[in-house]
């Protein structure tokens, strides 16, 4: 695999996800078949779903092989880390996390991209967007899309 999907969100399914192999460096870094992976993208039903205002909001995306824990932040007010930056540009960041929180409902087929991270040794995203997906064919669009690139792109280089 090429060394450069390690800036792009690769579309995985959850038990490939969660099968990744981590490095016990600090921060963990993950890899398949030998290639670093920074980010990816899963697709699927909201069937968790824990909402701590103004901290953060935990929901896990079944996909039918597994279920991806996910990780939105909500504390860019308070966060040190943003406390650096213009407090209208963290506004703007903050507003926009809540109205992504918003989407995440019980039982809706969401579509995440983020960060791939480790909490307490297990896998999950780290979220940057949340789209609701209102095609019912998304689902089954989102396996064929890993299929296929898991056999064409990600897959073991061939000799």
């Amino acid at each position: 695999m090429d060394k450069s999907l390690s800036l792009v969100h690769v579309k995985l399914l959850a038990f490939d996800l969660l099968s990744l192999a981590q490095s016990p460096t600090n921060p963990p870094t993950f890899s398949r078949d030998g290639a670093s992976l920074s980010r990816a993208e899963a697709l699927g039903v909201v069937v968790s779903r824990e909402h701590k205002p103004d901290r953060f909001l935990k929901f896990a995306v079944d996909d039918g092989t597994g279920c991806v824990p996910c990780v939105l932040w909500l504390n860019h007010a308070t966060s040190p880390y943003f406390a650096r930056q213009r407090p209208q540009g963290v506004r703007l960041i903050a507003d926009m996390a809540n109205g992504q929180a918003s989407l995440v409902k019980l039982g809706s087929v969401a579509r995440v991209r983020g960060r791939i991270t480790s909490y307490r040794g297990a896998v999950q995203i780290t979220v940057s967007s949340v789209a609701a997906e209102r095609d019912p064919n998304a689902e089954v669009l989102h396996w064929l899309d890993c299929l296929k690139l898991a056999r064409r792109v990600y897959g073991r280089p061939r000799s």
